[in-house]
């Protein structure tokens, strides 16, 4: 359904691949999808494309072109899965979210309107919870997002509603994490959490042995339910 486009950076001086797909019909509003420390591999690109079928423009940017342009790894696949970590590594997350910015103003511009929403997994989760404080993004949901109990002195910014899907036995957000987050977040007008209990990171990816397919329906119906509140 979709294809690699060209997006220009915040400064316009430079470009970088984005997977963009494109709905059939009228476009109700936009979906930023972030990657994973992955890539815009063939799950991310079927998030898109999901995302797309419900009349979503939906654009998932290559948010390690920097680094390593054209990252697309599986995470099953041992030295594939170290690849992505010595990559994530090397990745400056501030420059992150400015090329996530350049493509909020670029589907802002597309569909005419500030109807512009951001969903991210792992790395991506963490950047749609950074996303939610440092832009005017309209509504954002993060999975299993690392490192977000770092970024809690940024939650006054939040002008937006965020939901986050928060795995319990989270390989890489301990419970102590997840416990700062609640304490954190739980109050937080425009913070909603979600708990997942016994699941492990990656639970709703859309390939492989990390997809629990309960669980990531139940995310998944959630975060549309979400999105077509939201972005309406």
């Amino acid at each position: 359904m979709g294809a690699m486009e060209q997006i220009k950076t915040l400064s316009g001086d430079a470009e970088f691949p984005c997977y963009i797909a494109r709905p059939q019909g009228e476009i109700s509003a936009a979906i930023i999808v972030i990657q994973e420390i992955f890539g815009v591999n063939k799950g991310i690109r079927a998030k898109c494309d999901h995302w797309a079928s419900k009349g979503y423009l939906a654009i998932a940017p290559d948010l390690f072109w920097r680094i390593n342009e054209g990252t697309d790894l599986d995470a099953d696949v041992e030295a594939q899965f170290q690849q992505a970590l010595d990559l994530m590594g090397k990745f400056d997350q501030d420059q992150g979210i400015r090329d996530i910015e350049a493509v909020i103003h670029f589907a802002q511009n597309s569909i005419g309107s500030h109807k512009v929403g951001c969903v991210g997994y792992c790395l991506g989760g963490r950047l749609a919870f950074m996303t939610a404080c440092r832009t005017d993004i309209r509504a954002s949901v993060g999975y299993y997002g690392v490192g977000i109990d770092g970024l809690l002195s940024e939650k006054q910014a939040i002008a937006h509603e965020v939901m986050l899907h928060i795995p319990t036995a989270d390989g890489f957000v301990p419970a102590d994490a997840q416990a700062a987050m609640h304490a954190g977040l739980d109050d937080h007008p425009k913070v909603t959490l979600h708990d997942y209990d016994g699941l492990d990171h990656g639970f709703a990816a859309e390939f492989g042995e990390r997809r629990d397919e309960a669980a990531a329906t139940l995310a998944d119906n959630r975060t549309e339910a979400f999105f077509a509140e939201h972005l309406a």
